[in-house]
């Protein structure tokens, strides 16, 4: 697979990517305009409320129905507006990224990895209550099949006051890119590697304890690099398994990748398949409302963290087959 560098994103930008850009800017202008009127709105309601019940004239509730039926008039179109914005934005722009980093890469915005791919990974084990993604990205890199694409995974709780009021919480569970690929090594069994949280807070001794303690979890696995088992910890259903997928030369490669992104990253390996959810705290492939889309900058973010999924195939060796593996 041909690595592009930034050289060559420059001169995509210029050749192909300006001149989509220009028409959506105007469009984005629209939009922004849009939810600026919608504050103006938003504040005249919040006078009129003020006016209205603090100051305890409410026979002047009747103040409220042109600002309230201008606002609902302007959130309608902002919604149809900023949709396809978004559509056209990613459907082009997106999209044309997706093909420029490799011709063998089929993007969908408006599809994602699903839920049973997602529990069969085995990464995040907390109850799902609420599952959405976009950014679907697939194809075959050489002799690899990947795909991946942003999810947000969140799980809900709920307290009661002690008026019997019930308030309802969400929680993050990961948040980010969720990749998947065919591995390099045939195997079946599940060998888990997370980021060792334990052992950075406690230490060695008490960390490790912590891990074994891990009850949801197979078995902990020992390994014998000790900058591997400073970063990650492993869980397998067998230890010899674990070993043959975790070869040196692929804990080198997890490790570099880890530091390479400085990102908060889980790895897993199921019965042939490479599971890597990589933890980010925006949203992914959006387009901007406040601030141009024109900027080198901003396309360069984008190409960057598709890349980031992209480069997983060279960076881990997935092309380079074991064996029997075809």
């Amino acid at each position: 697979m041909a690595v592009k560098t930034l050289s060559e994103l420059a001169d995509f930008y210029s050749a192909v990517l300006l001149p989509v850009l220009r028409p959506l800017e105007a469009k984005r202008k629209k939009l922004a305009g849009g939810y600026l009127k919608l504050t103006l709105i938003t504040a005249v309601v919040l006078l009129l409320v003020f006016i209205v019940f603090v100051a305890g004239n409410g026979r002047l509730w009747w103040l409220f129905l042109f600002p309230g039926a201008a606002g609902l008039w302007v959130g309608i179109d902002l919604y149809g507006v900023g949709r396809s914005y978004t559509a056209e934005f990613k459907n082009s722009v997106i999209a044309a990224l997706v093909g420029f980093l490799d011709k063998g890469l089929v993007y969908n915005w408006e599809s994602h990895i699903g839920l049973e791919e997602y529990q069969n990974s085995r990464i995040f084990l907390q109850r799902v209550d609420r599952y959405s993604g976009d950014d679907l990205v697939s194809g075959k890199l050489d002799k690899t099949r990947i795909r991946f694409s942003e999810l947000h995974t969140e799980y809900k709780t709920q307290t009661t006051d002690s008026k019997g009021h019930t308030e309802t919480h969400w929680h993050t569970i990961f948040k980010g890119l969720f990749f998947i690929a065919d591995f390099n090594k045939d195997f079946n069994g599940c060998t888990v590697v997370l980021p060792d949280v334990a052992e950075k807070m406690l230490g060695g001794f008490l960390g490790g304890l912590l891990q074994n303690m891990n009850l949801s979890r197979a078995k902990l696995i020992k390994l014998e690099d000790p900058e591997f088992e400073k970063n990650f910890a492993v869980y397998g259903e067998d230890q010899v398994t674990a070993r043959y997928i975790l070869s040196t030369s692929l804990m080198e490669r997890l490790l570099a990748y880890k530091k390479e992104t400085n990102k908060t990253v889980y790895f897993s390996f199921v019965d042939s398949r490479i599971y890597v959810a990589v933890a980010y705290n925006k949203n992914l492939f959006e387009p901007k409302i406040f601030g141009t889309i024109l900027s080198f900058e901003a396309i360069k973010e984008y190409f960057l963290d598709l890349k980031l999924a992209v480069d997983l195939v060279d960076e881990l060796s997935l092309n380079t087959r074991i064996w029997s593996k075809t």
